[in-house]
């Protein structure tokens, strides 16, 4: 084929808008596609809901949604995880709005059903008027099958699904190298930035493992850092690559040297990092932790992508909520040192803030883009996106498949699960 415009039946079936190398528009534009997703992507698989760290305690909560539903994620008072559908079961109102906190139990402001922990009705007002034809067990709040890997806990509408050690498949390793931000103190999700663009979340999916954008779109990001840093981000042309991982997940390494956050740390710290070094050796930390803290600081040096609706993208969790055909919610978490030194995490705050904060050089550049996006697909109806950046060069691998570092591997992999999901 080298035909970039070819003319397409839209009524063909949504294995015929993914091909090997390229994807049809109307992935980002028909609204009976993204109706179908919902259904055969969002309800029929594993959707990253919290990290451990949100709810820390008996009774801590965190409201969310898996694709347009709204969830809750509490820890009990045995200290188990659940996520409950936020839907009374009398007369269907949420019965949690604040998006976190710590209750004792949930009550429904419409009539006064009272819910447990764990979603259990505990209570409703005036039950006489029912006689014998309530039964408080049968009308809990819905509960989800729930799983947890290295404290990222995820969850799903299905129970005959793999688990979710098999969904993550080789992704695992990855999210235990990113974890070692923790530096030994554990990893904490300190506040987040919300935001919206107008444009379909599958656009957003794309970016987390698209290192060709990089040096164009956030030219103003790399004219404010210092020269190390400017040489460190320069990984288009370096050693870096993308893997398939399986199951839409996929892996960018943009800086190699930074894949474990604990390896060499005898080289020399980094000259931004100095003043930090000198904070944490005057607080009394012995060299060898000034060293892991200050490698955490930094983050990690890759952004690992898990299908549908997550990253670990270097320093921050990114999750994307999709909204409509052609409008998402975008949610930057930051993640700090969990009781580490208050120097470090303030650091790490800032950097965030540098680049993913809302007054930040990466954020809005990339909400250009991706509204840019959007809008472009608006031109014709029988346009294809191109995804063959790579794939010449693309390899297999232990773990998948293996290409350059601005390669075009993980959106590839991440449509193949698309279309694998959106067929069955």
């Amino acid at each position: 084929m080298t035909n970039l415009i070819e003319t397409l039946n839209l009524a063909s079936s949504p294995a015929d808008l993914v091909q090997h190398d390229r994807v049809h528009t109307s992935l980002y534009t028909d609204a009976r596609l993204f109706d179908a997703e919902l259904e055969k992507v969002f309800y029929s698989t594993w959707i990253w809901v919290a990290h451990a760290s949100e709810i820390p305690e008996a009774g801590s909560y965190k409201s969310t949604y898996i694709g347009k539903q709204p969830v809750i994620v509490v820890r009990d008072r045995k200290k188990d995880v659940h996520v409950l559908l936020n839907r009374c079961r009398h007369r269907g109102a949420t019965v949690c709005e604040h998006k976190k906190g710590k209750a004792n139990s949930f009550v429904c402001p419409y009539h006064g059903w009272s819910y447990g922990l764990d979603g259990s009705l505990r209570g409703v007002p005036h039950p006489e008027s029912y006689a014998d034809c309530l039964d408080k067990g049968e009308l809990p709040l819905v509960s989800l099958r729930v799983e947890q890997y290295n404290g990222m806990i995820f969850a799903t509408f299905k129970d005959d699904i793999e688990p979710l050690a098999d969904f993550l498949g080789p992704a695992k390793k990855w999210i235990d190298l990113f974890m070692k931000q923790g530096a030994g103190y554990g990893v904490k999700v300190s506040g987040e930035h919300r935001f919206r663009f107008p444009g379909n979340w599958k656009i957003q999916l794309e970016n987390t493992t698209d290192a060709y954008h990089f040096p164009l779109v956030h030219k103003s990001f790399l004219s404010s850092v210092d020269e190390q840093t400017l040489e460190l981000f320069d990984f288009v042309k370096g050693p870096g690559y993308v893997e398939d991982l399986g199951n839409g997940h996929s892996v960018m390494v943009m800086i190699p040297e930074l894949i474990d956050l604990e390896a060499d740390l005898d080289k020399p710290i980094p000259e931004r990092f100095e003043a930090l070094a000198e904070e944490l050796r005057a607080e009394g930390i012995e060299e060898q932790q000034v060293r892991r803290i200050v490698r955490a600081v930094g983050g990690s040096g890759f952004n690992l992508n898990l299908f549908p609706n997550v990253a670990c993208s270097m320093a921050f969790f990114r999750v994307l909520q999709p909204i409509s055909v052609n409008e998402t919610e975008i949610h930057h978490a930051v993640i700090t040192m969990d009781g580490g030194p208050a120097v470090a995490n303030r650091y790490r705050l800032r950097l965030h803030e540098h680049f993913q904060g809302p007054m930040g050089f990466g954020t809005p550049d990339d909400s250009e883009a991706w509204e840019r996006v959007q809008k472009g697909a608006q031109a014709g109806t029988d346009l294809w996106i191109m995804l063959n950046r790579g794939l010449p060069g693309e390899t297999p691998s232990e773990d998948g498949r293996v290409s350059d570092v601005s390669a075009e591997t993980g959106m590839r992999a991440a449509y193949q699960q698309w279309k694998k999901m959106m067929s069955a």
